[in-house]
């Protein structure tokens, strides 16, 4: 019998960059780091390649982005009893937030000229 509690789960399809995918279920109120170590604890038979030696470096990207440690899903408002996918990569540390756009800004100041004799 499936109960309101089971309707309000969110299923996350994670993807490694080999990719290799797993289903898990979480509650809304789960964040990404209470997913990455759920995901080291309980690393999946067929992932042994790409296992880890700790939970806090495993990032999850979603829509793109880097998701902090404390984002909930119910923060991201992801649609509950459905499946959305992430790719989960291991990394030390977060991008900068505006290193991307930063680094278009400076781009579209350069200017290349060249003076005709």
């Amino acid at each position: 019998m499936t109960t309101q509690r089971d309707l309000d789960m969110v299923n996350l399809r994670l993807i490694l960059v080999s990719g290799k995918t797993q289903d898990f279920i979480f509650s809304p109120n789960d964040s990404a780091m209470d997913i990455a170590k759920h995901v080291f604890d309980n690393w999946p038979l067929g992932w042994e390649e790409e296992q880890v030696g700790s939970a806090s470096i495993l990032r999850l990207i979603f829509q793109g982005r880097f998701l902090h440690a404390s984002v909930t899903l119910g923060a991201l408002k992801l649609p509950p009893g459905r499946t959305t996918v992430m790719h989960l990569v291991a990394r030390e540390t977060l991008p900068e937030p505006n290193s991307h756009g930063q680094r278009n800004r400076e781009k579209a100041t350069e200017t290349n000229c060249c003076l005709l004799l």
